[in-house]
C-alpha cells in the first residue's frame, strides 16, 4: 500500500468520486488540493466540509508542488491540467487506481480480495450484478461495485472486508488505472462510443483492453465479437491464464455456450475435451433475450474462473432481476407487449434489443452522440412493423430507414414537445400502429437529454403512458 502521508495530491473534480477520493486521501494524511473549473457557493461549501485546499474556477493550472493527481472519470486525457502534469512527470490516477492501491489483505489468505472485472460497450451493469448474485449464492461476501454506482473506494475500505468483488469498469476508469491486475476479466463487446473523450475507436478499444492486463486465471471474451478476442491476444497476463470464449452456440472446449436450452461450461468442467457441465437453463435468465443470455454466460465464466460451483451459478442466475429500463416488460395491452429498454442509448444496445422481438413497433431517436444508423436499421429491417421517430436527431434515423427499410411505415411524434406530454403522444402513436402479437419497443439508440432528464425518466414516463392505455 502506498504511503500517502505528506504527499501533495491534487483531486480533479468535485463530483461524488472526487469528494470521496479527497476525503480518503485527507484521512490518509495527504496534503490535498481539489481543483474544479466551476466556482459556486455549493462547491465552496463542499470544500469547507472536506477541510482541504481548493483551486476553484481554474481547472487548467497545475498547482505548484503537485506529486500526484487523482481524477474523476469524466475529465478527458487532453485536459490542460493533465497535459501539464505529464510534462512535469506527475502521475495521474483515477478512483479505481486509488482503490487498487488501498486494498487490504484478508486475514484468511494474507492477500487482498480478488477483483472479477467487467467492461464492454453494453451490458456491463447487468453482467456485474448477475456475477454478484452468483457469488452471493456461493456464500461469498461480495458486492457489485465501480461504475455500477457503489464506489469501489468504499468497498476496499469497508470495515467488514469482502471475500471477492464484482467490479464494473468504464473505459474512462480503465484509462486511469495503470496498475490494475484483476483475477479474471471480460470485455463483453466493442462498438463505437465515447469517441469524443478517447479521440478514436482504436484508443477506446485499447482502454477497454487494459482490463485484461495481468489477469491471473481467465480472460473472458465474446465469440461473436472478434475485437474482444483480439484484445485478449494482445494482453500481457500471468502464466497459465486462459482465454475463455462465450456465445449462443454449442461450445468448443474452453468455451461457454448453449445446448438445447441449457447453459453449459466446457472451460472448467472435468474432462472438458469430451464433456460439458450444465450451469443453468435459458429460462433461468430473465429476460431470456439473446443478449441477456450472453451476459449470463459471461458472468458465469468469471464466477467459474473464481471457483464457484455449478449449483451456485444456477441459483444466482435464478435469483437475479435486472434494473429498471433494461429490456423490461411494462404491460400487455390488447395483445400488444410494451417493452422499456430506455437504457439502450446507443446503436449497439438497440440492435441487441431489436433482435429479441418480432414484429416490432420501434420507438427511436434522441441525441445521436455522433452515431450513424445504417448498420442498425439494415440489421433490424425485417423485424419492423413500423417506426415512431422522436427527438433532436430523428432525421438521421429517418434517412437510414429510407435507405434500408423503405417499405416500413415511419411516423414522427412529439415534435417540439418534452416530458410527460411528449411521451403520452409517442405511446398513443405506437399503439395505433401495433397489431395483436406485436411488441412496442422503446429502444431509442440515442441519449435522452433533449426531451427528458435522463434515460430513467424517459423509461418511467413510457411506463406511465402505457398504464394510461
Amino acid at each position: 500500500m502506498t504511503d500517502f502521508a505528506g504527499l501533495r495530491v491534487v483531486v480533479a473534480g468535485l463530483g461524488l468520486s472526487g469528494v470521496s477520493a479527497a476525503r480518503v486521501l485527507r484521512d490518509l494524511g495527504a496534503e490535498v488540493t481539489v481543483v474544479d473549473g466551476g466556482d459556486s457557493p455549493a462547491l465552496r461549501e463542499r470544500v469547507a466540509e472536506l477541510g482541504v485546499s481548493a483551486q476553484l474556477g481554474d481547472g487548467e493550472t497545475l498547482p505548484k508542488g503537485t506529486e500526484l493527481i487523482v481524477t474523476s472519470p469524466g475529465w478527458p486525457p487532453n485536459s490542460p491540467l493533465f497535459l501539464a502534469a505529464e510534462a512535469a512527470g506527475v502521475p495521474i490516477w483515477g478512483d479505481v487506481e486509488l482503490a487498487w492501491q488501498l486494498r487490504k489483505p484478508l486475514p484468511e489468505t494474507g492477500e487482498p480480495a480478488p477483483w472479477l472485472a467487467v467492461t464492454g460497450t453494453n451490458g456491463k451493469t447487468t453482467t456485474v450484478q448477475m456475477l454478484a448474485s452468483i457469488l452471493t449464492a456461493a456464500g461469498k461476501r461480495t458486492a457489485a461495485v465501480g461504475n455500477v454506482g457503489v464506489s469501489v473506494l468504499d468497498a476496499v475500505l469497508a470495515e467488514e472486508p469482502y471475500d471477492v468483488l464484482a467490479v464494473e469498469l468504464s473505459s474512462y476508469q480503465l484509462h486511469w488505472a495503470p496498475s490494475l491486475r484483476p483475477h479474471s476479466a471480460v470485455v463483453l463487446n466493442l462498438a463505437p462510443d465515447h469517441l469524443d473523450w478517447h479521440g478514436s475507436m482504436e484508443a477506446y478499444a485499447a482502454d477497454k483492453g487494459r482490463i485484461y492486463q495481468g489477469n491471473q486465471v481467465a480472460c473472458v471474451y465474446n465469440l461473436a465479437d472478434p475485437a474482444t478476442e483480439a484484445l485478449v491476444m494482445e494482453a500481457d497476463v500471468e502464466e497459465g491464464c486462459r482465454a475463455i470464449g462465450f456465445g449462443l452456440g454449442s461450445p468448443a472446449p474452453s468455451n461457454f455456450g448453449v445446448v438445447e436450452g441449457l447453459l453449459v461450461d466446457r472451460a472448467f468442467a472435468p474432462d472438458r475435451q469430451k464433456n460439458a457441465a450444465e450451469i443453468g437453463a435459458v429460462e433461468d435468465v430473465q429476460p431470456p433475450a439473446p443478449h441477456n443470455i450472453t451476459n449470463a454466460l459471461a458472468a458465469a465464466a468469471l464466477a467459474r474462473a473464481y471457483g464457484v460451483d455449478t449449483k451456485a451459478v444456477r441459483d444466482g442466475l435464478r435469483a437475479f432481476r435486472p434494473d429498471a429500463h433494461r429490456i423490461a416488460q411494462v404491460a400487455v395491452v390488447d395483445g400488444v407487449t410494451y417493452i422499456d429498454d430506455s437504457k439502450a442509448t446507443n446503436t449497439h444496445a438497440a440492435a441487441a434489443s431489436l433482435a429479441a422481438y418480432e414484429p416490432v413497433v420501434w420507438i427511436a431517436g434522441g441525441l445521436a452522440k455522433g452515431a450513424t444508423f445504417d448498420e442498425l436499421v439494415a440489421g433490424a429491417a425485417s423485424r419492423l412493423r413500423a417506426v415512431v421517430l422522436i427527438g433532436a436527431d430523428r432525421e438521421l434515423i429517418r434517412q437510414a430507414l429510407a435507405r434500408h427499410a423503405p417499405d416500413v411505415p415511419v411516423v414522427e411524434a412529439a415534435t417540439g414537445q418534452t416530458g410527460a406530454a411528449a411521451m403520452a403522444e409517442i405511446v398513443r402513436t405506437a399503439a395505433g400502429l401495433a397489431r395483436t402479437g406485436d411488441t412496442v419497443l422503446l429502444a431509442p439508440a440515442c441519449a435522452s437529454m433533449d426531451m427528458f432528464t435522463n434515460y430513467g425518466e424517459r423509461g418511467d414516463l413510457f411506463a406511465e403512458a402505457v398504464g394510461h392505455l
